[in-house]
């Protein structure tokens, strides 16, 4: 039971962590950098922080639920609704990581770029990626992390079905509600050092999220 757990665990947590990872990406690099619309979807991101998870839980199983609008996917109760409400509640934790980390790269590099010929995509790729490689790397791990304990969201749109959406916070929850301690202490044991393992290696990237890099990138792009 612990083992299928895990592995469900992992897996829900890679899949959403990928997702995020483009997600973020893509609302900051659409969204404008100022006025009303940007600090409305600032906003609308952000809930996550401040809702209790099973408000977002909740609002999530209507929508998904057999008489919401996605009646028809039956996404309620199963593993592709745990990852729409992974996505949606981490969002936060792993869009200021890159945000952060893009906003800190100086507009010479740009320039630079633009002058030698890259185009918007070749800059994303030349520039944004390699000076914002540790935001990057550390919103991965926090979004990774921050799904592997979710257990609001995901218990009131997933339930507790072994398999299919019962993850370790989840089971956790379920071994200390049967009085089955030994294995809530050696789970709990589990998720304490994982976490704290994690914590370590975010710490290793996470300060570099507002350290203006100096080194100039290689550009695909020609010079003009």
């Amino acid at each position: 039971m612990m083992l299928e757990a895990i592995l469900l665990s992992v897996k829900l947590a890679l899949l959403s962590t990928v997702l995020l990872l483009f997600i973020a990406t893509f609302i900051y690099l659409v969204l404008p950098k100022q006025g009303i619309l940007q600090n409305l979807v600032n906003t609308v991101m952000m809930l996550p922080l401040v809702l209790p998870p099973t408000v977002i839980g909740f609002y999530l199983l209507l929508f998904l639920s057999p008489q919401g609008p996605l009646a028809s996917w039956q996404l309620a109760f199963t593993f592709e609704g745990l990852v729409i409400g992974s996505v949606i509640y981490s969002l936060p934790f792993v869009y200021q990581p890159i945000r952060n980390s893009i906003m800190a790269i100086e507009n010479s590099h740009y320039e630079l770029a633009a002058i030698m010929g890259a185009g918007p995509l070749d800059r994303f790729f030349s520039v944004t990626l390699p000076l914002a490689r540790n935001g990057f790397i550390a919103a991965a791990i926090i979004g990774f992390a921050h799904t592997l304990g979710e257990f609001g969201v995901i218990l009131m749109i997933g339930g507790n079905i072994p398999g299919e959406t019962q993850v370790l916070s989840v089971l956790l929850y379920e071994l200390v509600e049967v009085g089955d301690y030994p294995s809530a202490h050696k789970l709990s044991a589990l998720l304490l050092l994982s976490s704290f393992c994690l914590l370590l290696l975010m710490s290793r990237f996470s300060e570099s999220w507002l350290v203006k890099e100096s080194a100039t990138p290689a550009f695909k792009g020609g010079q003009n």
